[in-house]
């Protein structure tokens, strides 16, 4: 790859010179660069993709795979160097599958992410964001966003969904740190790892017995599949499903706090709701390093040319933040018409979860608004400290007051 310089020469820079921005570096390659060489931090030669329109049309790309696409991972850590994804992570990860597999697994979650289906949860959801503010209420500021609100929120969220009993909250939620934490020892990675496999095992056999009105009795009562693929079925969905959702809750609420006129917009037009919750899954991308796909046969994209078995990195926060589809992308703006962002993804991988993450976030942000009036930062803006270490990107914490 002498013929191109190269700007990544270990993994994808995750520290940010702004906190609701990408590495400025992103920017400038989607402008010069949109296809750029990089070498990920086991030394294996990739590319990583930064504009808009080329990340969409690879994510449809049916000469791009899935399957495998962790084998280097992006970020600096001793995790890319001694974890391995495909033998250490349960059967049943659709994610990182190619159809047919990927096309069995997903078929049998969409019924239960539906629209209609969103719909008979939306009350339960209200009831439960209504129930973490008297908390707060109760505890009185000043409170921290995070944990008494946007994590507890999503986690009753997803245990009502799957049928986990509430009191197993605190030990999944330790558990889903330590995985996505990029600074986590890959045996405690692996410790994780089974703690949370363990408690989905327990759950999943009371199942079969005690059957209840859940996603969790429906898998495990199906007869497609088996137990191993149950737990890594379930493991995707619990932990993905309450680690994005509240951190985009308590990131959400952080850019709008530190953008009082966009702020005031959504307290004095509540239908603004909806096209918000869009624009600040556009603006934030808590996907922050990106997805990974491997192309299974030479190919050239954009006059390049890319060997089969290169990863590719698709930067979703660059591409959400391309002035060619979002025109002054770097900029909130609540009242933007966001359709068509890249943070759940496109294609069929794209996120099977997202409207219940949306219906969630409309909830959250709403009621927070509605009941706070005056809710703000108990603290100076640069002292909330990010989670550039993560995966998923977020606020380790968010004291407020009102």
């Amino acid at each position: 790859m002498t013929h191109r310089s190269c700007p990544f020469t270990n993994g994808l820079p995750t520290r940010r010179e702004r906190p609701l921005d990408p590495p400025d570096a992103f920017g400038e390659l989607r402008a010069d660069q949109p296809i750029a060489p990089m070498v990920f931090p086991d030394g294996h030669e990739g590319w990583v993709v930064t504009d808009y329109a080329l990340v969409r049309e690879l994510l449809v790309d049916q000469r791009f795979s899935s399957k495998g696409s962790l084998k280097h991972l992006a970020f600096p850590s001793d995790r890319a160097m001694d974890f391995d994804f495909e033998k250490d992570l349960p059967p049943g990860q659709f994610e990182h599958m190619d159809p047919p597999d990927h096309t069995r697994y997903r078929k049998l979650l969409t019924p239960e992410f539906t629209l209609r289906r969103m719909r008979q949860l939306t009350p339960r959801i209200e009831a439960i964001a209504a129930d973490r503010v008297a908390a707060m209420r109760r505890k009185g500021p000043p409170a921290d966003l995070v944990h008494d609100f946007s994590l507890p929120m999503s986690s009753q969220v997803i245990c009502d969904l799957l049928g986990i009993p509430t009191e197993h909250q605190d030990r999944f939620e330790a558990d889903s740190s330590k995985l996505l934490n990029l600074d986590t020892a890959p045996e405690e990675v692996i410790g994780a790892l089974h703690n949370i496999t363990g408690l989905l095992g327990e759950v999943a056999e009371r199942k079969l017995a005690e059957p209840g009105d859940d996603l969790l009795t429906k898998l495990a009562t199906s007869g497609e599949v088996d137990g191993a693929e149950l737990i890594g079925m379930s493991l995707l969905l619990l932990v993905a499903g309450h680690e994005t959702t509240a951190n985009m809750l308590s990131l959400g609420t952080y850019a709008l706090l530190r953008e009082p006129d966009q702020l005031a917009k959504l307290r004095g037009d509540e239908s603004l709701v909806e096209g918000a919750v869009e624009e600040l899954l556009r603006f934030l991308t808590i996907v922050h390093i990106g997805v990974q796909r491997i192309p299974t046969e030479d190919l050239e994209i954009r006059g390049v040319p890319v060997k089969a078995g290169q990863t590719v990195l698709l930067h979703l926060p660059s591409a959400n933040r391309d002035p060619g589809r979002f025109p002054g992308g770097d900029q909130l703006d609540v009242t933007r018409r966001a359709i068509g962002h890249l943070t759940f993804s496109h294609g069929i991988h794209q996120c099977v979860g997202q409207q219940l993450a949306r219906l969630e976030l409309r909830i959250g942000y709403t009621t927070l608004l509605r009941e706070f009036p005056d809710l703000r930062l108990a603290v100076p803006e640069e002292e909330v400290p990010m989670r550039d270490n993560m995966t998923v990107y977020g606020v380790h914490s968010l004291p407020v007051a009102w």
